[in-house]
């Protein structure tokens, strides 16, 4: 198992399956298990709660594309 996190500003927000959009100073986590299953969380900075990303079934080819995929998830969700 391999973990990635990331703090960045989403302005616009970013939905969640549990309460909808969250917005403001935000905690990516993603987590890729051995067999390349990814799975996304994010948090407010500093909360204990996590939510999910919309979506499921999230599986990469190559673990080694982690960080990659991590980071432009970053990107994306502080673009959007």
């Amino acid at each position: 198992m391999n973990q990635q996190s990331s703090v960045f500003k989403a302005t616009h927000g970013v939905m969640t399956e549990e309460v909808g959009v969250i917005s403001g100073e935000l905690e990516l986590r993603t987590t890729c298990q051995e067999d390349g299953t990814l799975e996304l969380a994010i948090t407010y900075v500093g909360a204990a709660e996590w939510y999910t990303l919309p979506g499921k079934d999230y599986k990469l080819h190559d673990g080694r594309d982690h960080e990659v995929v991590h980071r432009l998830l970053v990107n994306v969700l502080e673009r959007a």
